[in-house]
């Protein structure tokens, strides 16, 4: 049987994390695949490498902003970059690696900002999201990775109350995010840890938040109700700091 060790990170910035200890990071876990949110650069603007790993970086069209990469140790059948919408697919959101027994999708759901100004393009982009991964997940299983953008259930926030009409705990995005759960994919970490509470990847960098726990669980490793049996371990590195975002990470035996 095969151990997959898989991890996800928003770095917000993957220059200025891999002056923070991304690295340390990076070769202590060893992970099989490790696909990262808001890069926000260009590869040619790296004097990093990561010796034994495959790289597939999706950049945004807009310099500094977004984007998306994955670092794999096997080579892939096959690698999409977009969901195949154009009007979605300028911001370098969604990177998919085909493997013989699964898709591993890395992606970085837009926030619906401030005012909710961004929530209409959500709500589009949710829908267009969710009809390409379960066009994929007719043909094998999928692992849906990344910082999905949302707190599903009130014990995934420090503060629900008072964010109701916040970005990312809207009921209009949360119920997005059921449809998407109803639509045959498995929360892998309440799968393992259904009541534990103060579990969370985001901490916003105002008020000393991360030192008190305030915190947001957005980050997310989804899989395919096929893979039920298969996961392992889920996990939050709430330790790693260099973003305001911590690694979560998945280990699936196949």
């Amino acid at each position: 049987m095969d151990r997959i060790k898989l991890g996800s990170w928003n770095v917000n910035g993957l220059r200025a994390c891999m002056k923070k200890g991304f690295m340390d990071f990076f070769r202590a876990e060893k992970f099989d695949i490790l696909g990262l949110q808001e890069i926000k650069m260009l590869r040619e603007q790296a004097d990093f490498t990561f010796d034994g790993y495959k790289e597939y970086w999706y950049s945004a069209e807009k310099r500094g902003y977004s984007g998306t990469a994955v670092f794999a140790k096997n080579t892939p059948i096959s690698v999409v970059y977009g969901i195949g919408v154009d009007h979605h697919d300028h911001e370098g959101r969604v990177v998919s690696l085909e493997y013989n027994k699964f898709y591993y999708i890395n992606t970085y759901t837009p926030n619906a900002k401030r005012e909710l100004t961004r929530l209409d393009d959500r709500m589009d982009w949710e829908d267009s999201f969710r009809s390409y991964v379960t066009d994929l997940a007719l043909k094998k299983p999928v692992i849906i990775c990344g910082d999905l953008n949302v707190a599903h259930k009130e014990i995934d926030l420090a503060n629900p109350k008072s964010n109701v009409k916040s970005a990312g705990f809207t009921p209009q995005e949360r119920e997005k995010f059921g449809l998407l759960l109803e639509a045959g994919f498995i929360d892998t970490f309440r799968y393992k840890y259904p009541t534990t509470e103060n579990a969370y990847t985001w901490w916003s960098y105002m008020g000393n938040c991360r030192a008190k726990n305030i915190g947001w669980r957005i980050d997310y490793f989804l899989v395919s109700e096929a893979l039920r049996g298969n996961i392992s371990e889920a996990r939050i590195y709430p330790e790693t700091g260099g973003s305001d975002h911590c690694p979560v990470g998945l280990v699936l035996e196949m």
